[in-house]
């Protein structure tokens, strides 16, 4: 009985062994599993600004997965959302000429590519440094060119000072200067009411010399702008030539576009007032008066034309929105001398250029644009209505003065 007090203490250490072994084993996972629970939690960094998601599809064989790092070309990103950092943003660049227009442009301005221009850069092939002198020969190209005296001598004068103060070292320098030369003299801007037609109908009159190709270019007008949805209607003005009234009708017909017509003979101003109100009441957004061709020379004709006019505004306040002189190219300085004459007599809004594929001194329309400050609208390229083309200063001076893809290639 004296080792009973011994016996009670083992068998009590075994009993705190066997708990500690056996049900604090089973209780440990417990404990565990519950800890996350009352653990503090170890501060989060702060969240990144939100970047605009992609839909990441699942791989499928033979296709790759998405990059997650680029955005979606098809959604823009909302305007909120800043875009990621590996994306660079450029800033809104001026719109960008269409190779397509300007090989067109090209191919219609051909034969003064092969005259005009080809004698130009033969001044310049080879030479590394520019010469003064070479003012002299590229007057007598240009001259030859039918540029014209003033407007030759003006440019010349311009690349003369850059010559002088060094700033033209080379060939390719000059023909830069000649470019931005050719370009501040025809981008004349101005309104352009035909293109926008804010007057309800826009009235526009077409003057010209006689040939010049002027009903024609009042059908390919109404052909553009009878595809561009607008409601349009023509004015057999020219009544002295009957041929010219079918003409006319043909073309409205083709286009589907009333013709107003008076008998042969009729007075051109009461044709035209009589369309004027006509368009007006059908709701046309343009009307297109032609005009019998006359010599610029001729006092009694030029006054006729001043009469049309007149007339027109009568029929409605602040017509016409438009007078457009339509010249021949291949005329070379007479189109200039035409076309002073015209603006003596008319306020001439813009001038049209035909035929220009037809001629190799293109450089006329520098002259017309530099003297008369009168901007050039259209440029006639061909006989088909869509060889009528919009006339843009910045893609005539890349047409005319830049090089073939050949030449650039080469280069």
């Amino acid at each position: 009985m004296d080792n009973l007090p011994i016996v009670l203490g083992v068998i009590a250490v075994v009993a705190v062994l066997v708990y500690l072994l056996f049900f604090r084993k089973k209780a440990l996972p417990e404990e565990s599993a519950a800890a996350p629970t009352t653990r503090a939690k170890p501060a989060e960094a702060p969240k990144p600004a939100k970047e605009p998601s992609v839909a990441k599809e699942p791989s499928k064989p033979g296709k790759p997965a998405v990059p997650e790092a680029l955005p979606s070309t098809d959604v823009l990103p909302d305007e909120s959302v800043s875009l990621p950092a590996t994306v660079e943003t450029a800033a809104p660049s001026a719109p960008v000429v269409s190779k397509k227009d300007v090989a067109g442009l090209r191919k219609g301005l051909a034969a003064t590519r092969g005259g005009f221009m080809a004698r130009l850069k033969a001044l310049f092939t080879g030479k590394k440094e520019i010469d003064p002198a070479i003012l002299e020969q590229m007057e007598e190209v240009m001259l030859t060119s039918d540029v014209g005296v003033k407007t030759t001598q003006a440019i010349l004068e311009r690349l003369r000072d850059q010559l002088e103060k060094k700033e033209l070292a080379d060939a390719d320098a000059v023909w830069a200067a000649l470019r931005a030369e050719a370009t501040r003299i025809l981008d004349l801007g101005g309104p352009r009411s035909n293109r926008d037609f804010k007057a309800k109908p826009t009235v526009v009159l077409m003057v010209g010399v006689n040939g010049v190709g002027k009903t024609t270019t009042i059908g390919k007008l109404a052909t553009k702008w009878n595809g561009d949805g607008k409601k349009v209607v023509l004015a057999a003005g020219d009544t002295f030539r009957a041929a010219a009234v079918q003409q006319l009708e043909v073309w409205g017909k083709r286009v589907g576009a009333e013709v107003v017509k008076g008998k042969e003979g009729a007075d051109p101003g009461a044709v035209a007032f009589e369309a004027t109100k006509k368009a007006t009441e059908a709701g046309a957004d343009v009307l297109l008066v032609d005009t019998a061709g006359r010599l610029h020379t001729k006092v009694n004709l030029m006054d006729e034309i001043k009469k049309v006019k007149r007339t027109i505004t009568k029929a409605m306040e602040g017509a016409p929105h438009e007078t457009l002189l339509v010249v021949d190219a291949t005329t070379g300085q007479n189109a200039l001398t035409q076309a002073a004459l015209f603006k003596e007599a008319l306020e001439l809004t813009g001038i049209i250029l035909t035929k220009l594929d037809g001629t190799a001194k293109g450089g006329v329309v520098l002259g017309v644009c530099d003297e008369l400050k009168v901007p050039v609208r259209y440029i006639g390229l061909g006989e088909r209505a869509e060889d009528l083309r919009e006339f843009v200063a910045a893609d005539f001076v890349e047409a005319l003065f830049g090089r073939d893809d050949d030449e650039a290639a080469a280069a």
